[in-house]
């Protein structure tokens, strides 16, 4: 680990005066710690924000949920408005780690961790996230976990989080705090796909602070839940998932989001697949036939290419799981 200074920050604004000189922020330390330990990443200033007041769960005013971005992952899994609202988030932060690093890892930390790719986290392997301009270990090593979706040839890394693909397919809202105001900016377009700049990994700016994740106000009733399939089933990250939300009324599927984790460089919406099922009548012949296409563009590896067909046995097993058909 490099040397580093460390300061706590007591409010909001010195937070954002020292993020905006360079400062790293950190709450619960799950990622950025073990980056530092490793000489992935070297900050000059650590700047602590566990004490600013971001620990709220709320309803906003046309019906949706706002998570506070220090809320912890158990906190946010265990709330009764998360629970009842979107069991699809509380899935997924229970599959996501551990109980000890759910305690202490925090909403906004999750959604800013950085990839799991043994080669952006091996110092001494060429890694464009890493080292821009150095080369992909992965395009031609072992890429069993890499990603078929999203990616370039500067860059084929998964993006590891969970509860990032129920936010991806509830179309949240990522509420930013800065030097220059407050922002908001949809999930879709928060976390980047690598293209030639595989090192900018979020839309946000220097200084910037996560304040709070917004799911918005969706139909009821709304059915939702979370599927990962992994090596195995304890503290492992996914080779595929799925996130489905279905409202279904007078026996038709009005409104469909689903998003799959895993396979991507971001998590992936699957827009095809929802529409495929908006208007029609659960079946199992419509989660078959709609799963068929979200493996639609993959560009699989040549040792994951197992993930374009497991990619459609999850999505299609979650439609019928929270679809209601056998």
């Amino acid at each position: 680990m490099h040397p580093f200074s460390f300061t706590k920050a007591a409010d909001t604004r010195e937070a954002l005066n020292a993020g905006r000189r360079g400062g790293r922020y950190i709450a619960g330390g799950t990622t950025l710690v073990d980056l530092m330990r490793e000489t992935v990443e070297r900050p000059g200033t650590v700047v602590d924000i566990s004490g600013l007041p971001l620990r709220e769960v709320r309803s906003t005013e046309r019906g949706g949920l706002r998570i506070g971005a220090l809320v912890s992952m158990a906190e946010a899994a265990a709330h009764v408005k998360v629970r009842a609202l979107y069991p699809v988030i509380s899935q997924s932060l229970e599959l996501s780690a551990s109980a000890q690093l759910r305690n202490m890892a925090t909403i906004g930390g999750n959604i800013m961790q950085r990839t799991r790719c043994t080669y952006f986290r091996d110092v001494t392997a060429d890694c464009n996230k890493r080292d821009p301009g150095s080369g992909c270990a992965a395009l031609h090593g072992y890429n069993r976990t890499h990603a078929i979706l999203g990616t370039s040839e500067a860059c084929v890394a998964t993006h590891p989080s969970d509860v990032a693909v129920a936010f991806a397919a509830l179309e949240a809202t990522v509420h930013l705090l800065g030097p220059d105001g407050e922002r908001r900016v949809p999930f879709a377009d928060f976390l980047l796909k690598p293209g030639s700049t595989p090192h900018r990994e979020q839309a946000i700016r220097q200084g910037e602070l996560i304040t709070a994740v917004e799911i918005p106000a969706l139909p009821r009733p709304l059915k939702s839940g979370y599927l990962k399939v992994r090596d195995r089933q304890s503290y492992e990250f996914a080779l595929t998932s799925a996130a489905v939300a279905l409202h279904v009324r007078g026996g038709v599927i009005q409104e469909a989001k689903v998003a799959a984790g895993g396979v991507g460089t971001v998590p992936w919406k699957l827009p095809v697949v929802e529409q495929h099922l908006i208007g029609e009548r659960p079946s199992s012949a419509l989660w078959a036939k709609a799963a068929g296409h979200a493996g639609a563009g993959a560009r699989p590896l040549d040792h994951n290419r197992f993930k374009v067909e497991l990619l459609k046995r999850t999505v299609e097993r979650q439609l019928r799981i929270v679809g209601g058909t056998k």
